[in-house]
């Protein structure tokens, strides 16, 4: 099984493509080759491919990302499922990984929803989802700040408190503060139950 995330930025028709369009493209470019496994179309949606265990990394990395820019935003359907095509081109690939991101990703447009998963599982979609709906109104609500601290410690997990201190010029008590108010811990620990309920896949 992969992973594929598919995705749009919310209100890109409101900011300068320029401000984010190559942070994300650097971002994704720096895990994995374009357009093999990511590719950025029709100006503000994406999609990329990675394996299950990496994938709510993934999600929060580009979320937080995104989030770094005032009044921007990022919608991300998460499929997982098999992969019976591949092709030199992510969007042209094919499998039910793709199928329920693609679809999935339509449906949160209806919905309203910023976040979701699709499964071969109805059961463990069902859990998820449910965690899903609570996380992203968090997610959704970080100020510019705490998406920034989000996304160095995604990058580079093994930060501790200090050395993020000094990569953004602040003072640790600034960091651990900023880490409260993104309910870091509480990421965390979904993470944890992410990969459980995946492993049963």
């Amino acid at each position: 099984m992969i992973a594929v995330i598919t995705g749009d930025i919310i209100n890109s028709q409101n900011t300068d493509a320029e401000l984010w369009l190559q942070k994300l493209k650097t971002l994704l470019g720096g895990w994995s080759k374009t357009p093999e496994n990511w590719e950025v179309y029709r100006g503000d949606e994406f999609q990329y491919k990675c394996s299950v265990d990496d994938v709510f990394w993934k999600v929060i990395s580009i979320k937080s990302l995104i989030k770094t820019f005032e009044n921007l935003d990022v919608r991300i359907a998460i499929g997982i499922g098999d992969e019976v095509f591949t092709s030199e081109k992510i969007t042209e690939s094919n499998g039910t990984a793709y199928v329920n991101s693609g679809r999935l990703l339509n449906d949160l447009k209806t919905e309203g929803r910023t976040l979701a998963i699709k499964t071969p599982n109805e059961s463990i979609d069902k859990d998820l989802n449910i965690l899903f709906k609570w996380t992203s109104l968090d997610f959704d609500n970080w100020s510019a700040v705490s998406a920034e601290i989000i996304q160095i410690l995604a990058h580079e997990p093994h930060l501790n408190q200090e050395q993020a201190a000094q990569k953004l010029n602040i003072s640790q008590s600034s960091v651990s503060q900023r880490l409260k108010r993104a309910n870091y811990d509480l990421i965390l620990e979904t993470d944890k139950y992410f990969r459980k309920k995946i492993a049963q896949l």
